[in-house]
């Protein structure tokens, strides 16, 4: 069985990370660069750093706190956040990100992402998927989750597979914050319909939460913020937990 991953998001805001509910009602979380040297030290497999506003504002990432995180680290982490171009990925690889984060630009522009793959690799491309229920499907939103696109979530994740994206991070924004449990319904859909690894996102509250998103839903990798940023679970107590019920992760 492959390793699960457990993964910290760092949402961004004016430099600061950012924590709301539903996507909104942002409150502080500290700074970005000791909450990432924080997670390294605490055994965290991965980290995800969003600027989640530099779509909205039509502004780059910051390439100047990429840099500053890469040094501070030693485990991969992906940037997302207002990136437009293959040029711009090039920018904040080589600026330390491992991977990147793409979610209204390949909206905009799908063959970006077969550029993009092409370029760099797949393992390098993370397609993000901000999905909301709507009816009895659930739709692809934009631009923070302030734009419906009236895409099906389902069939675009499948096709930003067959483009060359090398992971999915999938966030539910209904559950986003509300630490009630992840989207299992949505994320088993997901997981039975793609054969690249998917990232759980949106509604971590308890360490049981963490298990069924990877033993129930079969995701591969668990994402959370508020949990881990005002410590309400450890990453090591999560491991812990996961392990004791047979579930492999890196302790």
């Amino acid at each position: 069985m492959l390793t699960k991953r457990i993964i910290p998001c760092l949402d961004i805001k004016d430099g600061r990370t950012v924590k709301g509910v539903n996507f909104l009602e942002l409150r502080d979380a500290g700074d970005p660069v000791e909450l990432a040297q924080r997670y390294s030290e605490e055994g965290a497999d991965e980290l995800v750093f969003l600027d989640i506003t530099a779509t909205l504002e039509k502004r780059k990432t910051l390439v100047e706190l990429v840099t500053r995180i890469a040094k501070h680290i030693n485990i991969p982490f992906t940037v997302g956040g207002g990136i437009k171009t293959v040029d711009e990925i090039e920018e904040l690889l080589k600026a330390g990100a491992d991977k990147v984060s793409l979610n209204s630009s390949i909206v905009r522009d799908p063959e970006l992402i077969n550029r993009a793959s092409e370029a760099f690799g797949a393992q390098a491309i993370v397609a993000a998927v901000d999905a909301k229920k709507t009816n009895h499907t659930w739709n692809v939103f934009v631009k923070g989750g302030t734009e419906d696109t009236g895409l099906d979530a389902l069939a675009w994740m499948k096709e930003v597979e067959e483009r060359g994206a090398g992971e999915i991070l999938l966030t539910s924004m209904d559950r986003d914050g509300t630490k009630s449990g992840f989207d299992i319904e949505l994320l088993q859909k997901v997981n039975s319909l793609v054969s690249i690894p998917v990232i759980a996102s949106g509604g971590a509250g308890t360490i049981q939460h963490c298990i069924d998103a990877v033993e129930i839903a079969k995701s591969d990798a668990v994402l959370a913020a508020s949990i881990f940023h005002f410590k309400e679970i450890e990453i090591s107590d999560l491991k812990s937990e996961m392990s004791k019920k047979g579930i492999s992760v890196r302790i």
